[in-house]
């Protein structure tokens, strides 16, 4: 008998087609599953339906088609413990799939043929009274400014290369002040800190290689200094040594508070404001590995 998913699909996402979604319900179908098709048709909608899944559906397998972004939406639907994640890279960017190490399409079809699956701990911030869950990194400070100033015509037209002007728009109007960071007795002032839940950022550069999807707690990054230190910190990216310049204090935490008023950006998103106070919650859902 035919194993019933879920299959939610942004189709905004950056390499979205009809095609594709065809041709993976097929893929899906072909490996044993029986697929339901679940397109977005809003920003709320990856976490509506999955909130929905976890209520109805007993251990659902929820299968995402789209990028880091969509995602990050069914993460904040999805009820402890009560279903089973599957990741298909498609969108703008999926870091997340590139954390997994899934190759293609064809890849992530195969690997929930397989059916292997581990459960893994994600991040949830407070901010403002709300919370709001993330996979993969929160970014407070100049990339969360990156991320909120990305304009929709240059995402569309450029795809990643959108990011880098707007990068470039941000270190030229430079904000210089600070945010306090604080983990149980450890103190930090720095000009922007990433917390990290999973090794890569941005694609396939390893930020932060301690951090890791299957156990609780975050490798923290707080970034000093002005401009130099950020373009220091790209060139570190590009050769994997970023987390041993001088300008990065570095550390693992459970648990920290982030002061100050900066732009947050949580998995490539923007979200809000800072302040806010970040967690990490265990075993909140089995992914497919």
């Amino acid at each position: 008998m035919s194993r019933r998913c879920f299959l939610i699909v942004n189709p905004t996402s950056g390499t979205y087609s009809p095609q594709k979604i065809e041709r993976i319900m097929k893929g899906l179908a072909e490996r044993g599953f029986a697929p339901e098709l679940l397109p977005t048709q809003s920003a709320a909608d990856p976490a509506r339906f999955a909130a929905r899944l976890c209520r109805e559906e007993s251990d659902p397998l929820i299968v995402v088609a789209g990028g880091d972004g969509t995602i990050n939406g069914v993460l904040n639907g999805l009820a402890p413990g009560a279903a089973t994640l599957g990741v298909i890279p498609l969108g703008t960017s999926n870091v997340l799939a590139r954390e997994l190490e899934i190759t293609s399409v064809d890849d992530a079809l195969d690997r929930l043929a397989h059916g292997d699956a581990r459960p893994i701990s994600v991040g949830e911030i407070v901010a403002g009274g709300e919370r709001r869950r993330f996979i993969l990194m929160a970014g407070v400070g100049f990339d969360g400014a990156v991320v909120r100033d990305v304009r929709l015509s240059e995402k569309k037209a450029l795809g990643k290369g959108a990011y880098v002007l707007s990068a470039l728009r941000t270190l030229w109007n430079w904000d210089a002040s600070t945010v306090a960071v604080t983990a149980g007795e450890r103190n930090v002032s720095c000009h922007g800190v990433i917390v990290c839940n999973a090794s890569k950022y941005g694609g396939n550069f390893r930020l932060a290689p301690e951090a890791d999807l299957f156990a609780p707690g975050f490798q923290v990054l707080c970034i000093s200094g002005g401009r130099l230190a950020y373009l220091g910190l790209a060139l570190g990216l590009l050769n994997g040594t970023a987390v041993f310049s001088s300008h990065v204090t570095c550390f693992n935490a459970l648990a920290l508070e982030i002061s100050g008023d900066k732009a947050v950006q949580l998995d490539g998103d923007y979200v809000c404001p800072a302040p806010l106070a970040v967690r990490t919650v265990p075993d909140l859902v089995r992914l497919v590995v």
